[in-house]
């Protein structure tokens, strides 16, 4: 079920978003480890957040795997799993918000944004500056 909500493509070529769900607390330390060698986004999702699903759709219609091929999504559903969501904040030391979207690289969070902020071009260019450091 998870994957046929989210898969998706279209007839210009987008590939769909690759989300790899995040409701476990122990993902957390598996993510820190991951994002030493590639870097990791995490969408907090909200599915009683219209705004959320506005962000989510846009994202999911804007997405193109092969311009972020290194990338690899988490999507956390805020409602299920709000203990895995608090333990983000205090990990990476970010305010709590929904949507939101983190950028894990280092293990470190080095993109933090939420609401109308989120956007695939934001992401790539995000992306774009660790490929220039």
């Amino acid at each position: 079920m998870f994957s046929n909500f989210f898969g998706r493509s279209d007839s210009q070529g987008e590939s769909s978003i690759k989300w790899n769900e995040l409701n476990d607390l122990e993902q957390i330390g598996t993510i820190l480890e991951e994002s030493k060698s590639q870097p990791v986004l995490i969408f907090k999702h909200s599915y009683s957040c219209g705004t959320s699903a506005m962000m989510l759709d846009r994202l999911q219609r804007k997405w193109n795997q092969e311009e972020v091929s290194e990338l690899k999504p988490y999507f956390l559903d805020l409602l299920s799993n709000r203990n895995v969501s608090n333990q983000l904040a205090e990990t990476f030391g970010v305010w709590h918000q929904s949507p939101q979207i983190l950028i894990i690289h280092g293990g470190k969070c080095i993109y933090d944004i939420s609401h109308m902020g989120i956007s695939f071009e934001a992401i790539k260019a995000q992306l774009a500056g660790l490929e220039t450091t």
